[in-house]
Order: C-alpha cells, then sequence, then structure tokens
C-alpha cells in the first residue's frame, strides 16, 4: 500500500549479470543500462558484487568499495529515477561509520538508498566483511521485498525472519557455481514455500578466480515452483507477480491452522 493505492502486480527483472573485473563505474553504466532497457519493471535484481565481480583479492584496492555518496552510482540513480524503477546492486560497502558490508543496495526511484549486508559471511570474507544484522524488507510499491546475501538464503531462520516481518518476496543476490545446481534448486522454492513469499535469484554469470557460474537465475512461485529461469550466461528474465496468488496461499494456510 502506498497511499490510498494498492499494486496487486509487481514486475520484476532478474539479471544474471557477468561484471567488469573491479571497474565499479563500468558496471553501474551497465546497472543503469538494464534499469533503462527493463520495460515495465518495478525492481530489477542483480547478482552478488554485481559492481565488481567475485574476486576478494581485489578488494585490497579501495577504489573497489563503494559509499553513500558515491559518484559513480549517480547513473544507476538517474535510471532508477527516470523509469520508477527500485535497483537492487551487489557492492562492498564502506559505511559513514566505518563499518564494511558484503551488501545489497537498493535505490529506489524517490532517492532513498537502503543497504542490506551479508548475515552469514564465509570464513574468507569475515576477514573483509561484518556480518550485518537482520534488516526489514524495503517497500517497492508497496510490496514488501527482504534482501537476502548469497549464504543467507540457506540460512532458514534468515527466510523465517523475513517472513515475520511481512516480507511478500525474498530476493537473493548470490553465486552459485557449477556443481551446485542443486543447491539452487532448493534454497529459494523452499524459502518461497514455506513462507508463502515469491523468490528471487540473481546469480553471477561467468567466471572468476576459482569459480564458474552454473547460471539459473531465476523467479519462483510462493507454492515451490519455478515461474522462470535464465539458463546460462548473461542474460535478463522478467516476472509478473500476482498479490491474488499470495493472498490464496496464505488463506489456504490459515484455514489449515498453518498461519497465525
Amino acid at each position: 500500500m502506498i497511499g490510498d493505492v494498492e499494486y496487486d502486480e509487481l514486475v520484476v527483472a532478474v539479471a544474471q549479470h557477468a561484471p567488469v573485473p573491479g571497474d565499479v563505474a563500468e558496471n553501474a553504466r551497465r546497472a543503469a543500462d538494464v534499469v533503462s532497457e527493463a520495460g515495465d519493471a518495478d525492481l530489477v535484481l542483480f547478482p552478488l558484487l554485481s559492481l565488481t565481480g567475485y574476486d576478494l583479492d581485489r578488494l585490497a584496492e579501495q577504489a573497489c568499495w563503494v559509499t553513500a555518496d558515491d559518484p559513480r552510482l549517480d547513473v544507476v540513480r538517474e535510471a532508477s529515477r527516470a523509469h520508477g524503477v527500485t535497483a537492487v546492486v551487489g557492492a562492498a560497502w564502506l559505511g559513514p561509520d566505518g563499518r564494511r558490508l558484503l551488501a545489497s543496495v537498493a535505490l529506489s526511484p524517490d532517492g532513498s538508498v537502503d543497504v542490506v549486508g551479508k548475515q552469514y559471511p564465509s570464513r574468507a570474507e569475515r576477514e573483509l566483511f561484518e556480518p550485518d544484522e537482520p534488516a526489514p524488507p524495503v517497500d517497492v510499491r508497496g510490496w514488501r521485498v527482504a534482501l537476502a546475501v548469497c549464504y543467507d538464503a540457506a540460512a532458514p531462520e534468515h527466510a523465517l525472519r523475513a517472513a515475520r516481518r511481512g516480507a511478500d518476496v525474498y530476493a537473493v543476490s548470490a553465486l552459485y557455481t557449477e556443481g551446485q545446481e542443486g543447491r539452487l534448486d532448493v534454497h529459494p522454492a523452499a524459502r518461497a514455500m514455506d513462507h508463502r513469499m515469491y523468490a528471487l535469484v540473481a546469480n553471477l554469470a561467468g567466471a572468476g578466480p576459482g569459480w564458474r557460474s552454473c547460471g539459473g537465475s531465476g523467479v519462483w512461485h510462493p507454492d515451490g515452483r519455478r515461474v522462470v529461469a535464465a539458463g546460462a550466461g548473461p542474460r535478463v528474465v522478467t516476472a509478473r507477480l500476482e498479490r491474488a496468488e499470495l493472498d490464496r496461499l496464505r488463506a489456504d494456510d490459515r484455514r489449515a491452522g498453518y498461519r497465525g
């Protein structure tokens, strides 16, 4: 609900993106192009570290870190404002308080910025990033969108907390690699079905030091089935989410005594 307007549908675009390694400015320009070309999308979700690529050694370069007033993000902010789209990019985030987060950064059309850091970083990531605290969902046209960063989606309690805060959509910016196809099939399907949320996964495309993406970005229905799949390689897939489907399944659960 925004004011007196309730939006029954939300159009989402999931970008399976292969970043230019370490080039925040160029990756921001490419993200802005995706936002501008996303048609009637309300939300565009990019993968883990979409502004740099996943190479932790490269983060020794200060230029790879993004800040709240970073002018390199202006092109994405402008595309978001011009097209009425909330863009969620993946960044190594340096906060004004000095905190370093492996973050999903939501840039909204009204100029607001929501930064949500990974809560369950790996051992290697903990040398660079702090675990973040649970965050409330982001409002996108009256839909409550919970942001998750990669392994967060593998922790059932992460999605549970999001659901208890009223999330309608569980949006995961991720890196799933070759050999992890089964995990990519199970994680979003389980989170969606267990909590009657739509689930989105934007997976990095291409390859980096020691990894190659398995592709497979997509959208999952709140009954657990996959709605769209990106396949392999860089591409953008879209889906139209219907609130009526959420309401129907949640009502069924309440009648069965599974929801309060």
